[in-house]
């Protein structure tokens, strides 16, 4: 028996008036689940935390799952417009910098100024999440990555793709991996050790020309 479609988001804001609403149930979404959990999360709540009539809150998510289907969403597609602004945009840092920032903002899951995603959020990631979905995160992470050592023309000579890829595996998924165990080593140390690794592979190529 095929399994049940997946709830996801009806629509995609496009205004400014309608992406500020949507941004409003987010942060309504976060503060609820922060203070109650899953089970507190309702539509009729999210609703009166926003301050939006339910039927303005059903236009966009039907149910909480097509509510955490968007969020989740909302988290990636901020992550990547960071790694565009911070870290393949600029055209005046090294290629130390460069790849210091890619690996922090990659790695760190409480970095300021991205939406929260916590353990509890991971674990009910596969109510809304696909195979198909993983890919294409892991593909659209690939495309930053792949940019961002492009920009790096003082680095040379330039990693290999595959190089990229493991790198970019091995920041992705132990990011993953470290909000599925919950380790008591902090997060800062972890960041740090990563970007000491990133940074060692790559100048041993630099030596090794």
């Amino acid at each position: 028996m095929p399994d049940a479609p997946r709830s996801k988001p009806l629509k995609r804001p496009t205004q400014a008036r309608s992406k500020f609403t949507v941004q409003a149930i987010y942060d309504a979404f976060v503060r609820i689940w922060s203070a109650h959990g899953w089970e507190g999360v309702t539509t009729r709540a999210v609703a009166l935390e926003t301050g939006i009539a339910v039927g303005t809150l059903y236009d966009y998510f039907p149910d909480k799952e097509a509510l955490l289907s968007g969020y989740v969403r909302h988290c990636i597609e901020a992550l990547l417009a960071r790694l565009d602004a911070e870290v393949i945009a600029p055209a005046d840092i090294g290629w130390q910098t460069r790849v210091q920032r890619l690996v922090r903002i990659t790695c760190d899951t409480r970095l300021e100024g991205l939406p929260a995603f916590d353990h509890e959020m991971l674990m009910l990631e596969h109510r809304v999440a696909e195979p198909k979905h993983h890919r294409r995160v892991y593909d659209e992470l690939a495309d930053r990555w792949l940019k961002a050592f492009a920009a790096c023309t003082d680095l040379q000579p330039q990693p290999s793709p595959a190089t990229i890829h493991a790198l970019l595996t091995a920041a992705w998924g132990g990011r993953r991996y470290r909000l599925l165990v919950q380790p008591e080593a902090g997060n800062d140390e972890w960041v740090a050790e990563m970007e000491a690794m990133v940074m060692a592979r790559l100048s041993t190529r630099s030596l090794a020309r």
